[in-house]
């Protein structure tokens, strides 16, 4: 059993020079009962925009103010330790910059170590401890809570997550064990696995407190007023807490086991088996449902230590810091002055990915929008689509009835082009046709203001030659959606060589608006995202016409990562919209890229390929195998042949795209990856991955980062 007092944390002291300090002062506070709280404020001294995390120095000077607290209730003079945090903030849990700095194995196991005797102390103080969460807590700013004996929670508080499954580690300070055996093992999974892993989704506190991990919610107007008379009752005995999930409570011999079986087999067939972290975490809160918790704390810091010296830290950390910081500030984006102030919107079409630009338009920017199509019936239906989708907000709580009706005034339609006059941005989402696409923006830039912006949403074609006929091409930007509309972060923001400033500027500034990040591409075909996917599609479609059966091409694209396989993939975006990108690919690079006429029969189908429940492929179609015969080959590739293409074709794609300077660094590739197609963050994107499996050195002799973005176990 590990004694924690009689581990030496010097070690890990060495990594507290850049550290903003979270510190831990505390003031008595005398309750209406006469008994005494020691109430300890988590505050770092700067404003909400930095939050309080938890590194090395926070943890030591944590650990002394608990110590003394420890001694002033054993003599008495104390009754209960409150912790709190600074306004807003409770803690966003480990100070990540930190840990990956952590130099070995060894430290990473410290800093574990350090993390279970401070935290673990909460509920060692021989006196109640209360955890009064005022605001955000994620991670370690959860477990504080986690490991004291009663925690209240601030109703408005921002979020509650243990997200450590999404950076490719596991709740390592108390959280994997002692969450199990508080709120029971269905609702640990959700919140420990399952939510990281939906694009690391956050609980809001009633969701909490009704899983259980509070005993008490209050609104924000008197939370601590209202937690402190909570505490002085539950002190007295006023107040008995009640948790439906008592140790005694929690069912564990047949419903725990079950759980994990059923988790585990969800994870195999959602996210296959190569991502480390979330089986890892699978693994603790399956052992949580016995021993003690000495024994729980143990297994969490060799976890912790195995995860955060490995490749997929690594590269999540890189994935990270790309999302967090280099979307947020677009590299080339021109001065945000420069931008047109928009207060319309025109959307050209009314078909489906229309109708969703209209309500993202106007749920986002709250201004007049205006979808046009070529007669009456569809632009009803359009509406009466985007009003609907309203109607289905409103009815799920997240729109009041005011601003649903606000919202619905604001979508007009017509077939009159004449009311584009006003719009100051004007998109298209007519047929990827770039015959099509000249003849609605010839029409539209003689209705439009002379400063007003014209975005196209192709996904792969010429934008210079779709403003080829305009008089003022400059005003035209690429305005590159991905799918479904509401739900991916990434706009590629496409720039002609005639583009203005101003027209990029107030791209950007509407992708903003829009709650997207937006990426910087040159107009090269296919940008990024589709030109890369073309290649991923483009090995699996020529591994199926040399012959490899479908299931094992999807195998042999697992060691990727990817969410989902290429032909699960294709099925999503569509199977015409993904011959015609690989047509258009193949017609600009016609030695990189691989494409079949074959293709455009299978697009014809209704329904291509086969799937099971969890959405995997598992077979084609009996029409599918009736369009595939006399066109497949004899020649199986291996699945190492298949993923060495892959890889080979990726790197090669990359570095070339670097050189023709589709975008300023390899950082954007890698954040467009993430943001448009989901890659995962255990890879960093692409590049940090390719480096790792020696594709870079294999195809241009050299790696995209310098030195590869590895683990400490592997630098």
């Amino acid at each position: 059993m590990t004694n924690y007092d009689e581990i030496d944390f010097a070690p890990i002291q060495a990594l507290t020079d850049d550290e903003v300090v979270t510190y831990s002062p505390v003031r008595d506070i005398r309750l209406a009962s006469g008994k005494v709280l020691a109430l300890i404020t988590l505050d770092n001294g700067r404003d909400h925009t930095r939050p309080n995390t938890l590194g090395p120095a926070t943890l030591t000077e944590l650990g002394e103010t608990l110590a003394g607290l420890r001694a002033r209730a054993a003599s008495g003079e104390i009754d209960a330790v409150g912790i709190t945090g600074k306004q807003y903030i409770l803690a966003a849990g480990a100070d990540l910059s930190d840990i990956s700095k952590v130099g070995s194995k060894d430290n990473a196991r410290l800093i574990a170590q350090l993390g279970h005797k401070v935290l673990g102390s909460l509920g060692e103080l021989g006196v109640p401890s209360f955890a009064f969460v005022n605001g955000l807590a994620l991670g370690g700013g959860l477990e504080i809570a986690l490991n004291s004996t009663y925690r209240t929670v601030d109703a408005s508080a921002a979020a509650v997550a243990l997200p450590e499954v999404f950076l490719g580690i596991i709740p390592g300070w108390g959280g994997a064990y002692l969450l199990p055996n508080l709120i029971g093992i269905e609702n640990a999974l959700e919140v420990v696995i399952s939510n990281p892993l939906k694009q690391n989704r956050m609980l809001k506190p009633q969701q909490a407190f009704d899983y259980g991990i509070f005993d008490a919610i209050f609104p924000a107007a008197n939370y601590l007023e209202n937690s402190l008379a909570w505490a002085d009752a539950v002190l007295t005995g006023a107040t008995k807490v009640e948790r439906r999930n008592e140790p005694g409570k929690i069912e564990r011999l047949t419903k725990w086991p079950i759980a994990i079986k059923m988790a585990r087999g969800m994870l195999e067939s959602k996210i296959g088996t190569v991502p480390k972290s979330p089986y890892a975490a699978l693994e603790l809160l399956d052992n949580a449902r016995g021993g003690t918790k000495a024994e729980g704390f143990a297994r969490e810091d060799e976890a912790l230590a195995e995860l955060v010296t490995g490749d997929q830290f690594a590269a999540s950390m890189y994935a990270f810091d790309l999302v967090q910081k280099r979307a947020k500030r677009p590299v080339g984006a021109p001065d945000k002055a420069l931008a047109k102030k928009v207060t319309k919107v025109g959307i050209i079409g009314a078909g489906l990915m229309a109708s969703q630009f209209a309500l993202l338009f106007v749920r986002k920017l709250q201004v007049p929008v205006l979808i046009t199509d070529l007669d009456q019936e569809r632009v009803d239906k359009g509406v009466a689509y985007i009003h609907d989708e309203i109607g289905k907000l409103e009815a799920k709580g997240r729109l009041d009835a005011d601003t649903a009706n606000k919202l619905r005034s604001l979508v007009t339609g017509t077939t009159d082009k004449s009311l584009y006059a006003d719009a100051d941005f004007v998109i298209e989402a007519v047929f990827e046709e770039v015959g099509v696409k000249q003849q609605v923006f010839g029409e539209i830039e003689k209705i439009v203001a002379e400063d007003a912006i014209l975005a196209t949403n192709t996904s792969s074609l010429s934008v210079e030659e779709i403003g080829a006929k305009l008089a003022h091409p400059e005003r035209l930007v690429g305005f590159h959606f991905f799918n479904p509309v509401a739900v991916m972060p990434l706009i590629e923001i496409v720039k002609t060589p005639a583009t203005t400033d101003a027209a990029l500027s107030t791209a950007f500034m509407v992708a903003k608006g829009l709650g997207k990040n937006a990426v910087l591409t040159a107009d090269a075909p296919g940008f990024v995202v589709n030109r890369l996917l073309a290649k991923v599609m483009g090995e699996a479609a020529r591994a199926v016409y040399e012959g490899t059966p479908l299931v094992e091409v999807e195998k042999a694209f697992a060691p990727l990562g990817l969410p989902m396989g290429p032909f699960q993939l294709i099925d999503l975006v569509g199977w015409k919209v993904a011959a015609h990108v690989q047509d258009t690919m193949v017609h600009a690079f016609p030695d990189r890229f691989y494409a079949n006429e074959n293709f455009h029969a299978l697009a014809e189908l209704e329904q291509v390929v086969e799937k099971d429940k969890g959405g995997r492929v598992v077979g084609w179609t009996k029409s599918a195998e009736k369009a595939l015969k006399g066109a497949v080959g004899k020649n199986p590739a291996s699945a190492s042949t298949i993923l060495g293409r892959v890889q080979d074709g990726l790197a090669q794609e990359i570095r070339i795209m670097l050189d023709e300077g589709v975008v300023p660094e390899v950082e954007d590739i890698d954040l467009c990856l993430i943001l448009g197609a989901g890659w995962p963050f255990i890879d960093g994107g692409a590049s940090p991955y390719l480096d790792r499996e020696g594709a870079s050195e294999r195809v241009f002799g050299s790696t995209f980062h310098t030195p590869p973005i590895r683990g400490i176990a592997h630098s």
